[in-house]
């Protein structure tokens, strides 16, 4: 808090998708770690705040 006001410092966000088959999985962990550079809105909020993004297969 700075002051009164929240102040959002940091994004953390879980991807969990199903259904990807074993020869996709390095597919979509290639996809997952350039994702930002191209999503405008953590474009927008960085450096300020930052993101933090994980992978998880269910």
């Amino acid at each position: 808090m700075d002051g009164r006001v929240l102040i959002v410092r940091k994004i953390s966000l879980t991807y969990r998708i199903s259904g990807v088959p074993a020869d996709k999985k390095e597919a979509a962990e290639r996809v997952h770690a350039m994702h930002a550079d191209w999503c405008p809105v953590a474009r927008s909020i960085s450096p300020q705040i930052e993101i933090e993004t994980k992978l998880e297969y269910v």
